[in-house]
């Protein structure tokens, strides 16, 4: 049955199901991993390549708020979506979102190549199914595995334009995985009682703020190691390779300082605030300074 609720729900409502803010990192990711490619597609079929990422992305978000709506009933920050408010029903969500599914895949196979549509399809399922169905509600490692999920566009991308899989691509998808703990738990820190109320065993429910912090020092490290790699490995330029290194030295320091902090209350995790908003900040430069290199002369 229809929940008569739903109906003031408008376009706002729909594109709030596909959670944009996330999409905007998704959709700039897909770009530079096309852009690092040794060849790029025609224009259309680079545009519809990245059309389909987006709205693959989109469709994550709204099964992802179908599966969730108790949960985001509970928490503060997510209560006011289109879900939990009652401005749509469950059902329109779920059609809204596998349609969504089977069009991005389809569209990218037949536009860019069939490889690019797999890995596609794989990142879908495995965001659906593998992290908000079974990781998400289960383990405090959820953002570990489920990391993999927000990890695939660059790779994507990439596969849209070159058709094959090389080193670059599998060292931006490491990049992704390893800087998605440190920067989701550092959030998680300065919001856990919205994941304590909604039952969700984040790392800083399960263990405490301390351990969490300890996580986030040695995530960063590999995460700075896979950055730089490129560099040395003859994948990228010094332009890249310096950025590189300033980049992660700053995320490095921040992630000392929230290792250094003992404040149990969110008024008082400052470090943490600086190194979520500084990780948002690492990913875009990072990613631009690698297509800025790629148009280099060397």
């Amino acid at each position: 049955m229809t929940n008569p609720a739903a109906l003031p729900a408008d376009w706002r409502d729909i594109l709030a199901l596909t959670k944009p803010r996330v999409m905007y990192l998704v959709v700039f990711t897909a770009i530079a991993g096309m852009l690092a490619a040794p060849q790029f597609p025609p224009l259309a079929l680079g545009f519809t390549a990245i059309l389909c990422i987006a709205l693959a992305a989109g469709a994550c978000g709204a099964l992802n708020q179908w599966h969730e709506v108790e949960l985001d009933a509970k928490m503060r920050r997510t209560a006011n979506r289109p879900l939990p408010a009652g401005r749509m029903d469950r059902q329109s969500a779920l059609h809204f979102g596998v349609g969504l599914s089977f069009f991005s895949v389809i569209l990218m196979g037949v536009a860019a190549n069939w490889l690019a549509a797999v890995l596609l399809a794989a990142s879908i399922l495995f965001y659906v199914i593998i992290y908000t169905v079974w990781l998400k509600p289960r383990t405090p490692q959820n953002i570990v595995i489920g990391g993999a999920a927000g990890a695939f566009p660059p790779l994507i991308g990439w596969v849209a334009a070159a058709g094959q899989i090389s080193t670059l691509p599998v060292l931006l998808f490491a990049i992704i995985f390893l800087w998605t703990p440190p920067h989701f738990w550092a959030l998680s820190l300065f919001v856990r009682s919205d994941y304590a109320a909604a039952g969700i065993p984040m790392l800083p429910v399960v263990a405490g703020p301390q351990p969490t912090r300890g996580q986030i020092f040695l995530y960063s490290l590999p995460m700075a190691a896979a950055a730089i790699a490129p560099w040395p490995l003859g994948l990228a330029g010094p332009v890249y390779g310096v950025s590189a290194i300033i980049l992660n030295l700053v995320f490095l320091v921040l992630a000392a300082r929230v290792l250094a902090n003992r404040a149990t209350e969110p008024a008082q995790m400052e470090p943490e605030k600086h190194l979520f908003g500084f990780s948002v900040f690492y990913l875009f430069a990072l990613f631009t300074v690698l297509v800025i290199d790629r148009f280099l002369p060397w």
